[in-house]
């Protein structure tokens, strides 16, 4: 069953292999790289991890081919949108929300790979109206 803490335990798995991904190679590079380090990384420890998938987008009833697509999606429950950029924007969060939206996900992580301590400034978590509908499951 899924529950709030499963995806809080998810997300802490997901924080703590992005800041291994830094400390090992560090600011400064491509956000493909980051994937690629963060994708490995997950699947060692037994995570179910999809990248660069299509996200689809309906309009009254039509499928718009937009080319959205989203980093990464660890267990088919959380989206992870990397970046390798001077700061988070707004416009950043807004993508993820977004993505979150469409894709009928609870939870989302934007993680921010241009900074010095990926744990105080360059993460940050968002989810919808469907995580506060879970259980708790504590």
């Amino acid at each position: 069953m899924l529950t709030q803490k499963y995806l809080n335990s998810l997300t802490y798995t997901v924080i703590v292999a992005a800041i291994e991904v830094h400390k090992d190679i560090g600011p400064g590079l491509l956000e493909s790289v980051y994937e690629k380090c963060l994708i490995h990384l997950l699947r060692i420890q037994g995570m179910k991890v999809s990248n660069q998938q299509k996200v689809p987008l309906y309009f009254k009833g039509l499928y718009l081919d937009c080319e959205l697509r989203y980093d990464l999606m660890v267990d088919d429950k959380i989206i992870v949108e990397l970046k390798a950029v001077d700061q988070i924007l707004p416009i950043h969060e807004a993508q993820l929300l977004t993505y979150l939206r469409l894709l009928r996900k609870p939870k989302g992580i934007l993680i921010n790979f241009n900074c010095t301590n990926i744990f105080k400034e360059g993460q940050k978590t968002m989810v919808t109206d469907l995580f506060s509908q879970l259980p708790k499951g504590y």
